[in-house]
């Protein structure tokens, strides 16, 4: 059986001592810094998606064609390259904020073009039949859309926006180049004054992002088993 033993005697020299030492400076920057990180940009990207999605489906030119530009361009470049381009464009406008304000709004608007393609796909899901059946009883567009379809349009999407969150949470470790104080930028100063050792601080992070990640899926399982309560099968 391969055991530890045998990994140091090809050089895997495991530094317990120093791992053990990490774990709670790097999970608690986690708590403090990354989750809710995650969360605000998360939030305020939902409500640009929404807004992004009702513009795409509407029937003002214009608006499908302005947000249309608006998710080609998040989707078609780097979320690294646009964290740089708001993290330096914003002084140069003299607007002058700190770098966890500015990770926000780059995550915000990349997680709003994504999720905004959930929520159209999802509200074009939606049977035609069920737009007629809201007309038909006096309910006008907008009344439809908020009873009827909205509702229906949201436990189709809720899988793949859970999807995006727990992808959000692996991108904020992108927030660290540009001087955020998140998990990842912990495991790199705890890293910096052990280089010899700054492998196993980095699996230690990627451990900690595993499991944040893991129990984040068993509650979107939960979330998906109790949704399925209310589908007609």
């Amino acid at each position: 059986m391969f055991l530890i033993k045998d990994l140091q005697t090809f050089g895997f020299a495991i530094p317990w001592d120093l791992m053990q030492q990490s774990f709670w400076p790097i999970l608690l920057e986690g708590i403090r810094y990354t989750i809710p990180l995650t969360i605000i940009s998360f939030i305020v990207g939902l409500i640009i998606a929404l807004l992004t999605a009702f513009a795409r489906i509407s029937k003002v030119k214009i608006l499908r064609w302005i947000f249309s530009i608006y998710v080609s361009a998040i989707r078609g470049t780097p979320l690294l390259v646009q964290l740089f381009i708001i993290f330096y464009l914003l002084p140069e406008i003299n607007i002058y904020i700190d770098p966890y304000p500015t990770a926000i709004i780059a995550f915000s608007l990349n997680v709003g073009a994504y999720a905004s393609e959930i929520i159209r796909a999802s509200i074009l899901s939606v049977p035609k039949g069920q737009w007629e059946a809201g007309y038909t009883i006096g309910m006008s567009y907008r009344k439809t859309l908020f009873r009827v379809i909205l509702p229906q349009a949201m436990r189709v999407s809720i899988p793949p926006l859970s999807n995006t969150f727990i992808s959000l949470v692996k991108d904020t470790s992108l927030a660290s180049q540009i001087l955020v104080t998140e998990l990842f930028r912990k495991s790199q100063e705890i890293g910096a004054t052990h280089l010899d050792q700054i492998v196993y601080i980095y699996m230690l992070a990627a451990f900690i992002y595993w499991i944040i990640c893991f129990l984040l899926s068993l509650v979107q399982h939960h979330i998906e088993r109790y949704l399925d309560r209310f589908t007609a099968r």
